[in-house]
């Protein structure tokens, strides 16, 4: 199993910017999916941004280019950098992983997304971000 712990959330004016963190623990993350989902009251879970391995990232249409997600495999943590941060960013930001099928590492992005729970995903308890 993986463990995954998630700190940085905060109150902040639009426009303003926040450095989630996520530090995992149970596996080492180098043979993950590793991403966001952003919870919000009476809406599905919504996908943020995935990072694999290899270094490679997507982003949903409504962060790209304001968000930033980076790994450092050696602490066995995720980031999530947050600009120019708009009101309907706000929610609970929940780390996730999910471990692909050998030779199938592609899922991360096209399967991981829209179906994170077909793949064994893990999740933390998330953090809230309040954008105003």
């Amino acid at each position: 199993d993986v463990q995954l712990v998630e700190s940085g959330g905060a109150s902040v004016q639009a426009g303003g910017s926040l450095r989630l963190s996520c530090v995992t623990s149970g596996d080492t993350i180098d043979r993950y999916c590793m991403g966001w989902f952003r919870q919000v009251p009476d809406v599905e879970c919504e996908w943020v941004s995935t990072i694999t391995s290899d270094g490679s990232t997507r982003y949903s249409d409504a962060v790209k280019g304001r968000f930033t997600i980076a790994q450092n495999n050696a602490k066995n943590t995720v980031y999530l950098q947050m600009n120019s941060l708009e009101p309907d960013d706000t929610g609970s930001y929940v780390c996730a992983s999910a471990r692909p099928r050998t030779g199938d590492e592609a899922s991360c992005f096209t399967k991981w997304p829209q179906t994170p729970n077909r793949m064994g995903t893990y999740w933390g308890q998330g953090t809230q971000v309040t954008v105003s």
